[in-house]
């Protein structure tokens, strides 16, 4: 007998449709007597190795598993298929074929994936956003799935999630299903229109930083505009404390937003029981990472440090430590904002649209320029410092001192207190709605991101501002992209003051966020 039901495989981000067939033959059992089960279609060694899992989950589930020949197809056969979350389609494919399923001709409406046990309990599986998605553009009406991946899927409209616990549970409700009845498992629904940001709830905020006027002020800038920074500065002055802090001031997160970040995270298996993702991720990882760790890959690629800090914040502490080729992949993510990976038998892209920043000490002992002493030779910071490439450090907006905290600063005296990260945000938020007016239509939603003509259109500057700026360039020897960044930058802080023209004092004030080029690297 032969039947038909649905499952999907995830690549990249996105959800593959396969349709899975099993056929039931009489056949001669295998050399220790039972009945065997072929699987087809490019399956990998966890596909294959399911056989085993199927055959113990339907027996603990108080089935009896046929005793015939059970060819499995995974169509379409000339793609490759992952993972263990095929296991609950191939057994309701089973238990369908072998009549366990009433009157059951296909399970054509209903799509379902899931990881079984041996006592057939139904264990998570990744991406289940993506595979919901999938699912009701083909106009798949129902969707099984593990109970700790429902709530992500629910969000998706038009289709009906049912959570799972074992493989008696889902044969129960695919039957009842099948005939149109009320099933005893409810479909799982979540409002879309109660959807809010987390982005005030952090447990940081701007508040509790004491000092660092000018490194708050850069960071508001980088906030508004979607500009990278680079902190510099000796150890213990704030650098990555700021940074922590930067996702509480960036907008709250749009609902489409919330579902793209969730279906990367979920792809990387790193949503749980969570549901959707709802504020702006924040990831740093170690200067140990490989390239592969940072921007994705294997043999069937899996997304990496900047795509999983999609639309949040990238943290990289100790720039210098990171391996001189693990830092040059991030040129073209941060230029592109996404990240192509190749592989013989696939090419895959995910999103990188994050913010960088980075910190890094002065030089090696970290006291140059402060006021403990330095022990470092000229030869030895350079070294240093040049572990950073040119063309890296030119896609950074803003490089900014960070000096150590006074005493005076850090205990609260005599200074204003710090302004919270609500009042900021209120700030950056006009900013972009700003930004989002003057872009509108053209696929640009920040400054940082302005094309070389939006640049010419959109930062014209009058004679003061064109001295000032043709004095910074020859003086500190900056690059034609350090060009565009200054404009970019200057753009923002004109649109955080609520002006229409870029002025001189803008182009000052961005000017002074390159001149660590000059200390460093001329």
């Amino acid at each position: 007998m032969l039947f038909l039901t649905r499952s999907a495989a995830v690549y990249g981000i996105d959800a593959l449709i396969v349709d899975i067939e099993v056929n039931l033959v009489p056949a001669a059992g295998e050399s220790d007597g039972r009945p065997p089960v072929i699987i087809v279609g490019l399956p990998d060694t966890a596909v294959r190795e399911s056989r085993e899992r199927i055959r113990a989950a339907i027996t603990n589930s108080g089935f009896f598993f046929p005793i015939l020949k059970s060819t499995v197809n995974l169509a379409p056969a000339d793609v490759r298929k992952e993972g263990a979350s095929f296991d609950l389609p191939i057994a309701l494919s089973i238990l369908g074929a072998n009549g366990d399923l009433g009157n059951a001709e296909n399970l054509q409406d209903t799509l379902s994936v899931g990881e079984l046990s041996l006592d057939g309990r139904i264990r998570p599986v990744r991406g289940a956003l993506s595979i919901a998605l999938a699912a009701r553009d083909i106009g798949v009406k129902s969707l099984l799935l593990p109970e700790e991946n429902a709530k992500e899927a629910a969000v998706v409209q038009d289709i009906n999630v049912y959570p799972v616990r074992d493989l008696r549970e889902a044969s129960q409700l695919v039957q009842d299903l099948y005939k149109g009845q009320f099933t005893h498992i409810p479909p799982l629904k979540l409002d879309v229109a109660e959807f809010k940001s987390n982005g005030h709830h952090y447990r940081v905020d701007f508040a509790e930083v004491r000092g660092q006027k000018t490194a708050k002020r850069a960071l508001e800038v980088a906030s508004a505009g979607g500009h990278n920074i680079l902190f510099i500065g000796p150890p213990g002055s704030g650098k990555t404390m700021l940074a922590k802090r930067l996702p509480t001031v960036l907008p709250p997160l749009e609902f489409e937003e919330a579902l793209e970040i969730t279906k990367i995270h979920s792809v990387a298996g790193l949503t749980g029981k969570s549901g959707l993702v709802n504020e702006r991720p924040f990831k740093s990882p170690h200067h140990t990472v490989s390239q592969a760790g940072l921007i994705g890959g294997g043999s069937i690629p899996k997304p990496g440090e900047v795509s999983l800090a999609h639309l949040g914040v990238l943290f990289l502490d100790e720039l210098p430590e990171f391996d001189r080729s693990v830092l040059e992949v991030l040129r073209q993510p941060m230029e592109d904002k996404q990240v192509t990976i190749s592989r013989a038998a696939t090419s895959l892209t995910f999103p990188s649209n994050f913010t960088l920043v980075a910190s890094m000490n002065p030089c090696p002992c970290g006291y140059f320029g402060s006021a403990r002493e330095c022990k470092c030779s000229p030869m030895l910071i350079q070294r240093y410092v040049s572990k950073i490439s040119g063309p890296l450090l030119d896609r950074i907006d803003i490089h900014i001192d960070v000096p150590a905290v006074k005493f005076n600063e850090l205990r609260g005296r005599g200074v204003e207190p710090s302004e919270p990260s609500a009042a900021i945000r209120e700030r950056v938020i006009k900013a972009r709605e700003i930004q989002l007016t003057r872009f509108s239509g053209d696929g640009v939603y920040s400054n940082s991101a302005m094309s070389t003509s939006q640049i010419r259109k959109f930062c014209a500057l009058d004679a003061e501002s064109e001295t000032l700026l043709e004095k910074a360039m020859q003086r500190q020897g900056l690059s034609a992209r350090a060009h565009d960044r200054i404009l970019k930058v200057s753009r923002t802080i004109a649109d955080l003051a609520g002006s229409e023209d870029v002025r001189a004092e803008h182009i000052s004030e961005a000017i002074n966020y390159r001149s660590l080029d000059r200390n460093y690297w001329t």
